[in-house]
């Protein structure tokens, strides 16, 4: 007779279960024409389990917002600079295929959403973000006049700016391709010489440093960029 899963482990299931049948409803419907009883039906369980993890829609959405804030199978690199690059394109990367980080980046695009909860999310990956490049700084691998905190406003808007044109106006060569071409034209104007030639956008970048974690992730319910340096080698994972 095979052992029965352990409660906690079928709770951390069902919980996940929960935020991607959420995520799914939003990226389908928006937030505010979700609604509770097609997110639990989704999920498989039942209504009772849907409120013992979540208080409301509300919690849920909030819920699928704390998930997408992660630098999840980015490893540490020579370069800080190289790991926030990394961060990016992984997310670039993986946005497309997992609903609840693209369900994360629609609620914050809601301006109701918006009006609701604030703008805590986008706050949180500035504040991300601006670690990444204070330790840049710190490391001398930004240019001397370089803001962190301004400077992390700036990629985290362009970040986001992006994939919410793709949504309306899609792109052959994907969020990915689109993050990495940005970063070219952003990254000579924050990242010294020395450094910037050792840094790495290139076409697959995000699907190599996600895929060499070793993280695989199951979706249950779902039906050309060049590079900066130039040495190959350089900043690799």
């Amino acid at each position: 007779m095979e052992d029965e899963v352990p409660p906690q482990q079928r709770a951390v299931k069902t919980r996940k279960d929960l935020l991607l049948a959420a995520a799914e409803v939003f990226c389908e419907k928006g937030y505010e024409a979700a609604s509770t009883v097609e997110i639990f039906k989704r999920a498989g369980v039942t209504k009772g389990a849907l409120y013992f993890h979540f208080k409301s829609k509300s919690d849920l959405a909030l819920g699928v917002l704390a998930e997408a804030v992660t630098t999840e199978g980015v490893a540490p690199q020579l370069f800080k600079l190289q790991e926030w690059i990394d961060t990016a394109m992984a997310l670039a990367y993986r946005l497309p295929q997992e609903p609840v980080l693209r369900a994360a980046l629609l609620l914050q695009l809601d301006p109701q959403f918006r009006t609701m909860f604030g703008t805590q999310p986008w706050q949180d990956w500035m504040d991300l973000t601006t670690r990444f490049l204070e330790e840049a700084k710190a490391a001398g691998e930004l240019l001397a006049h370089v803001d962190p905190q301004r400077a992390a406003r700036v990629l985290v808007s362009a970040w986001a700016g992006l994939q919410a044109v793709i949504e309306g106006v899609p792109s052959d060569r994907g969020l990915e391709g689109e993050v990495g071409y940005m970063l070219d034209m952003i990254l000579p104007s924050i990242a010294v010489p020395a450094i910037l030639r050792e840094l790495h956008t290139r076409p697959g970048r995000g699907a190599s440093v996600f895929g060499e974690s070793g993280v695989t992730r199951t979706l249950k319910h779902s039906p050309g960029v060049r590079e900066v340096g130039t040495r190959e080698g350089a900043g690799e994972a």
